[in-house]
């Protein structure tokens, strides 16, 4: 039956915070429903992870748990809701406006429609991830995130800002450009806010064939890895089709890492984060860095 379970676990979690937030939507409480369904999610694998977690060690308090909940704060809700779901919501309209709904096919199914939006804004998200492990400027930032010396549903939003905003500058302009429909980004920014929570949960869960779609936990945690062979790999957000196509897709028969981090001293207080990757520091691209270390001990 556990066995069951967790092969259960994954899609069923993200078809019911699917369902009910569709619900929400059309009671026209979308954006009400959709923060319930989202904190229903957490709640839930705040539970899995201590009833079926994967790594126990990351059951343990790092301290980062208040640096966790800050940088979420403050990267979620100030830059992807005000700007991306404000600004990005009214651009859609002027634009559909404008074109005529440009090149999107508004005569498709809805639920084709949204299948469309997360395979455009994939490749903005795919490209975006991937250029912050290889280009020095962006690691400086995407570090903050992969300090983490442990996985689990909290620090899904453990992104610096000026990360979080690069993310989107790189992916809602594709959907936008093509004239998606509001109703389109708004569910593409739902589905990638629970996929988000479920990437990072520390519950054992199984995936068999969804891991050649989906960004399931399993390849995440190898992208988390410190052996940098193994950690520059599976850069995708939601899906997995550019890291299929473009061979960074990776998913070896055997157990990932349980250690995991960087080599560069990241200070362990949320200000010292925000600002560190201004500082003048040994910042070098995914590539060129030796996989060792994680969070200071000791802020610089």
């Amino acid at each position: 039956m556990r066995r069951l379970l967790s092969y259960l676990l994954w899609p069923g979690l993200l078809a019911c915070c699917i369902a009910v937030t569709a619900r929400g939507i059309e009671a026209g409480q979308g954006y009400l429903v959709f923060n319930c369904a989202y904190l229903g999610l957490a709640a839930a694998l705040f539970l899995l992870e201590r009833a079926m977690p994967h790594e126990r060690a990351w059951l343990e308090n790092c301290g980062q748990v208040l640096p966790d909940l800050l940088h979420s704060l403050l990267g979620k809700s100030v830059v992807q809701v005000v700007l991306a779901v404000g600004t990005a919501m009214g651009l859609a309209e002027i634009l559909a406006a404008d074109q005529g709904g440009g090149l999107w096919p508004t005569h498709w199914p809805f639920w084709a429609q949204v299948a469309l939006g997360l395979l455009v804004g994939e490749l903005g998200l795919y490209w975006a991830h991937r250029l912050a492990h290889e280009r020095p400027l962006l690691w400086r930032f995407h570090a903050i995130h992969h300090s983490a010396t442990r996985l689990w549903f909290f620090n899904t939003g453990r992104f610096h800002l000026v990360d979080t905003a690069v993310s989107i500058l790189l992916s809602q302009p594709l959907l936008l450009l093509a004239g998606a429909p509001k109703e389109v980004l708004i569910w593409f920014s739902a589905i990638t806010a629970f996929v988000g929570l479920l990437t990072h949960c520390n519950v054992e869960m199984r995936f068999g064939p969804l891991n050649y779609l989906f960004n399931t936990p399993v390849l995440h945690r190898w992208h988390h890895s410190m052996d940098l062979r193994e950690g520059n790999k599976n850069y995708g957000e939601n899906l997995v089709i550019f890291d299929l196509l473009f061979g960074t897709w990776f998913n070896p028969p055997r157990r990932p890492p349980t250690v995991i981090g960087v080599r560069e001293p990241i200070p362990r207080d949320f200000l010292g984060q925000v600002v560190a990757p201004f500082r003048a520091a040994p910042w070098r691209a995914a590539e060129d860095r030796p996989a060792t270390n994680a969070l200071a001990t000791n802020d610089p």
